[in-house]
């Protein structure tokens, strides 16, 4: 999202928890003549220079934390907005992911952690080497609604691994009621949600819902 921006003229800032992501961004940019501010932190522990009219958070909020940094992460969001500025986040709903949603029930929450699953699809990525990504589930906490997933990574050049590594990853799991009452407590008002990141009014199909907040 942030080169589109940067690219119209839009004063825009950068922040991911990924210091390899921010350098990928950075390199990116680079090659177009651009030289944003980028910022390797978690949501959580925001400690930035200035206030925005507008925070983006796309795909990002419930990733690698806890519902405490989470509610701590919609306060920083507060804290760095301007008077008036507008908080726009996203979430994919639980019930989406129909291999996820079985194992909100406790026979089939029995059989985890999944099996290893097969080999991803390779794709090409712009240094020229071929990259794949599987997961499984490994476990799934109805009642403190996270689910944590084994990740799988390979990067293959010439048709031969050149590398791979396994990490764990914890996404905390939100319906919309719950994501209301702490956009409540944290300070926004006026809020409205949207259903598949358009400005219909969201339904129980949606898999994704926009919740616009303002400070």
């Amino acid at each position: 999202m942030l080169l589109p921006y940067l690219r119209a003229g839009l004063d825009v800032d950068g922040c991911d928890v990924s210091a390899d992501m921010i350098g990928a961004c950075r390199e990116k940019a680079a090659r177009e003549g651009l030289s944003p501010n980028l910022y390797v932190q978690p949501m959580h522990e925001l400690d930035l220079p200035r206030r925005y009219r507008t925070i983006f958070v796309c795909g990002a909020f419930g990733l690698g934390s806890n519902r405490d940094q989470d509610f701590q992460a919609l306060k920083r969001f507060h804290e760095y907005l301007e008077p008036g500025g507008t908080l726009l986040l996203d979430i994919e709903v639980p019930y989406a992911d129909a291999r996820q949603w079985k194992y909100w029930l406790k026979d089939d929450r029995a059989s985890l952690p999944e099996a290893t699953r097969p080999p991803g699809e390779r794709r090409l990525a712009s240094d020229g080497a071929e990259y794949a990504l599987r997961s499984r589930i490994v476990e799934l906490d109805p009642l403190s609604q996270q689910v944590t997933l084994e990740m799988h990574a390979e990067r293959w050049r010439d048709g031969t691994l050149e590398a791979e590594e396994d990490h764990t990853l914890n996404i905390g799991l939100y319906f919309r009621n719950e994501l209301l009452l702490m956009l409540e407590r944290t300070g926004f008002a006026n809020v409205v949600v949207h259903g598949e990141h358009t400005e219909a009014e969201p339904t129980s199909n949606d898999d994704f819902l926009v919740f616009v907040a303002k400070k």
